[in-house]
């Protein structure tokens, strides 16, 4: 009950202080919600604005009441030590009373766990810009609200807090574009690999590299068409066509700004995604490894499953799937969609988790052989299994919801675990203590 308190008291001080700051500095503002790439998307659109002055972006998932705050005061997550959350706010004080160089623009992004997260936000935050990436028939946290459409209506909350002279930049899913009767704003941008769209994506392609028999994926390229000039992005160490997503949302950002097509182009070629997220990795015995372990959801499954299916491998392609969390009463039947998705994408399926069980049986009823099967409680075991059974010319999809701690499994067999601190996700020291 104290920690509540203690809590509700923090977030109350940081948001009067965020406000403040605010009104002080006069930062312009990109807020980035949906339900799928937020993070990567908020991490492209600094990547492009970054060559062009003075930005902050939101720390890895700071989205919530706590992080979106943070954010604009410049300051860490503190966690669950009081100390630390008196020196935040004794910090944040002195940025509202003492002059300091402050950020031109802020890349917020901005999540909703619950009910009335993005609505208490939007009372006081009023963004430049707002980018709605995809929505999902099924979204995480589904199970704090009474249905989908509850979450949609949430994050049009975002939509409605735009200025009116600002420009709002939509996803061509057709849900997403629903949203523009939302807003206020006089200017519209839409994004995607459909040919409608005003910041269009076209020729994607995977990339490998290596000699003949012994070639591996190596990143992709495709190109972005805005009224009628186009360009070639290539990125290294990811993969998946959501890259490419990411990235159109960014270049419509980037073309709202001012921003030559070109000079986009060659920011997002020099961009490095998050970790966590369809990141290769080299695997013990020559495989490969696909680390898209930050989180999941059934869109990012698969969408995932589609990118490992694609590719060109030597040896197995092998699904390594945890739970995925969060989907209330949808988790049943969402896990066996899961199943019968992998049963014509992979070759081998490696389960981890209670939930994910309904992975395995919607694979058997898909006539996967059982031969071919795995399950696992939890991530620690199913790494050991792993280390066991990879072969030379493997390719492994490793995925799952945060609280499964997937990324076990990648540090596990991974060829340079010595770089794990830099390469995976979770590896500050609140993480590795849990």
């Amino acid at each position: 009950m104290l920690k509540q308190v203690f809590k509700k008291a923090v977030v109350i001080i940081i948001t009067a202080q965020a406000r403040w700051v605010l009104k002080k500095y006069c930062p312009r503002i990109v807020a980035v919600t949906g339900s799928v790439g937020k993070t990567s998307t908020k991490d492209a659109i600094y990547s492009v604005l970054s060559k062009r002055g003075f930005v902050r972006k939101s720390d890895k998932s700071f989205n919530s009441e706590i992080g979106v705050p943070l954010t604009i005061l410049g300051l860490p997550n503190a966690w669950n030590n009081p100390l630390h959350w008196l020196a935040n706010i004794w910090s944040g004080l002195l940025l509202v009373l003492v002059q300091t160089k402050y950020p031109e623009w802020l890349v917020l992004e901005v999540g909703a766990d619950r009910p009335r997260d993005i609505r208490t936000i939007a009372k006081w935050l009023s963004p430049d810009i707002v980018v709605v990436t995809k929505f999902a028939p099924v979204p995480v946290h589904v199970e704090y609200f009474g249905s989908p459409e509850e979450v949609f209506n949430e994050k049009g909350e975002l939509v409605r807090a735009l200025k009116p002279d600002g420009t709002l930049i939509l996803s061509t899913d057709e849900t997403v574009l629903a949203l523009k009767d939302r807003s206020r704003a006089q200017n519209l941008l839409t994004f995607g690999f459909f040919r409608g769209a005003d910041v269009f994506g076209s020729k994607y392609k995977i990339e490998y590299e290596g000699a003949r028999g012994h070639r591996h994926p190596s990143g992709v390229n495709f190109s972005i068409t805005h009224k009628g000039e186009s360009v070639v992005v290539q990125q290294r160490g990811a993969l998946g066509k959501q890259l490419g997503q990411t990235a159109l949302a960014a270049a419509a950002v980037g073309i709202a700004r001012g921003i030559p097509l070109a000079d986009i182009a060659a920011a997002l070629s020099e961009h490095s995604g998050p970790a966590g997220r369809m990141k290769i990795i080299e695997g013990i015995q020559g495989s490969v490894i696909i680390d898209d372990t930050y989180n999941s959801s059934p869109v990012a499954v698969n969408e995932a499953l589609e990118a490992l299916s694609s590719l060109t491998a030597k040896g197995r392609k092998i699904a390594v799937l945890g739970d995925m969390l969060e989907l209330g009463r949808f988790s049943t039947t969402e896990h066996r969609a899961v199943g019968t998705l992998v049963a014509t994408r992979t070759d081998i399926l490696v389960t981890v988790g209670v939930r994910a069980r309904d992975i395995a049986f919607g694979a058997l009823e898909a006539h996967l052989p059982a031969s071919s099967i795995l399950q696992f409680d939890d991530a620690r075991e199913a790494g050991i299994a792993m280390k066991e059974m990879v072969a030379e010319g493997d390719v492994l999809l490793i995925k799952g919801s945060q609280g499964i701690r997937m990324e076990r499994i990648v540090e596990m067999i991974m060829l340079h675990p010595e770089e794990r601190g830099r390469l995976l996700v979770r590896q500050d020291q609140e993480w590795k203590s849990r």
